[in-house]
């Protein structure tokens, strides 16, 4: 069910005569949509009122045991009719489900939300959210490093073009290639177990972070409210919680998350743009659905829609960011409300959209499609010029000045070049060599020297040690997560 699409409680009809978000109805997974839903956030909400009741009650105050049943049974009972009813009503997303969460316990009705701000709630279920987010990103990050390492292993004695400046340069293999990609995802991997872990509770601070509220509660005493404050962090699943906070935590802590998606976002706009610009050579394909149709009007095209799916994609994300710099930046002193309607857009659009862009990277990488015979003819486009400088070193060896053989082969380059610029046909600078007599004497080793394979340099032995020392042992953190296909 990992990737199923959601009913969104909308009539059939509805569906089609309102607008929803692609990044819901198309792109990101059930899982993702979900940590992001009204139900995860709001009984979210509740369970946090219930550790707050029980961590109070545990430190003497009046709560019985019957108010905190109560509000356990009934943490998923969510009556969002009434919530909504609520929030017309009193223009409180807190207070109206404080009153509907009331509404299912009479008894535990007094003690709901006691000495909480709405940030005990909000801010609190936001840092569990993106938490969680974080913990369905990274297995997914992990499992497209996994497929490119597969990938970059079969082809690493591949040679292929390189390209400097989107010109032909010096040759490099096909998996070679492939790990440079690798280097990017795993730095973003870094950056978002960096960020997963640097994550701590608000907790229970009150209005403006003073805990004066709890203070009160419990006579003065700080050593309880300290307790209180650990209490409701570990029943939350957090290790710590900030010591100093305002009403909210600092939007510094969005900024951070949403800083490592958008770099996320830029390596696999790089991979695909890499990807594309292969597949308009015909050298690799991403993969291609036998009834998939690739235009309404040519019908033999075949356009890798998934990696310009993924570029699209990643601009969005990428342009997130600012989103969350001028949030965190406006924050007057203790906190300023002009950060909430930002947030319930940024925070959530930019976990689908990574998530969205993720499983489509997957899925091309499982499906990626070489072929060498087109590698093979374009190398032999340009190869000849190339191995220039290894074939006036050969003749060297046999004797020859090094100046002449380099003006003869300057003058059979640029016929050659001719031949391929001016009237379009094969690079035969290889035969004009071969038939040229002042060439004779390395006739019998011009194929060697033209061999692909003698190109590529350690790109073979690079490969090897870096899956083996890089990719491997950050892969075997995750090996119970990796054998998910992306469909």
């Amino acid at each position: 069910e990992l990737y199923k699409m959601a009913d969104d409680g909308l009539s059939s009809e509805d569906r089609y005569n309102l607008w929803r978000s692609p990044l819901s109805s198309r792109y990101a997974s059930w899982e993702m949509r979900n940590n992001f839903s009204d139900r995860k956030k709001f009984s979210t909400w509740r369970r946090l009122w219930y550790f707050l009741a029980k961590a109070e009650k545990e430190l003497g105050l009046n709560i019985t045991d019957e108010q905190l049943e109560e509000m356990q049974q009934n943490i998923d009972n969510i009556d969002f009719e009434l919530a909504a009813k609520e929030e017309r009503k009193r223009r409180h997303d807190v207070m109206a489900h404080v009153h509907t969460f009331a509404a299912c316990c009479p008894k535990a009705s007094p003690i709901i939300h006691l000495g909480a701000t709405s940030c005990y709630v909000g801010d609190n279920t936001d840092l569990i959210v993106l938490r969680d987010g974080m913990d369905i990103l990274i297995p997914k990050l992990a499992r497209c490093i996994d497929r490119l390492a597969f990938f970059s292993d079969q082809y690493k004695k591949q040679p292929t073009l390189g390209f400097t400046h989107f010109q032909p340069a010096q040759l490099t293999t096909v998996g070679k290639r492939s790990c440079i990609w690798i280097g990017d995802l795993l730095m973003d991997l870094r950056n978002l177990q960096r960020a997963r872990e640097d994550l701590r509770f608000r907790g229970a601070k009150g209005t403006t972070g003073t805990q004066a509220s709890f203070l009160a509660l419990f006579n003065g005493n700080h050593e309880k409210v300290e307790e209180l404050d650990k209490k409701v962090t570990d029943m939350a699943g957090f290790v710590s919680s900030f010591i100093i906070t305002g009403q909210t935590y600092s939007r510094k802590v969005d900024n951070d998350i949403i800083s490592t998606l958008c770099s996320l976002g830029a390596s696999v706009h790089k991979i695909c743009t890499d990807i594309r610009l292969l597949a308009s050579q015909k050298e690799i394909e991403e993969p291609f659905e036998s009834d998939q149709i690739g235009s309404s009007a040519m019908p033999y095209k075949r356009n890798p829609m998934r990696s310009e799916r993924c570029c699209s994609l990643s601009r969005y994300l990428m342009s997130l960011g600012s989103n969350t710099q001028h949030t965190h930046s406006v924050q007057w002193l203790e906190r300023t409300l002009d950060d909430s309607a930002n947030r319930r857009l940024t925070l959530a659009e930019g976990f689908l959209t990574a998530d969205s862009i993720l499983i489509t990277l997957q899925n091309i990488c499982e499906g990626l499609v070489v072929y060498p015979k087109v590698i093979e003819r374009h190398i032999s486009q340009e190869l000849p010029f190339m191995a220039s400088e290894n074939i006036i070193m050969e003749m060297v060896k046999k004797g020859a000045d090094r100046q002449e053989c380099h003006e003869e082969l300057r003058v059979l380059s640029h016929e050659a070049g001719a031949q391929v610029k001016e009237f379009g046909k094969e690079n035969d600078l290889t035969l004009r060599i071969k038939k040229s007599i002042y060439f004779e004497p390395i006739w019998n080793v011009i194929d060697t020297l033209l061999d692909p394979v003698s190109f590529i340099g350690r790109a073979p032995e690079q490969v090897e040690k870096f899956l083996e020392v890089e990719v491997k042992p950050v892969l075997d953190k995750y090996k119970d997560y990796l054998d998910i296909e992306a469909k």
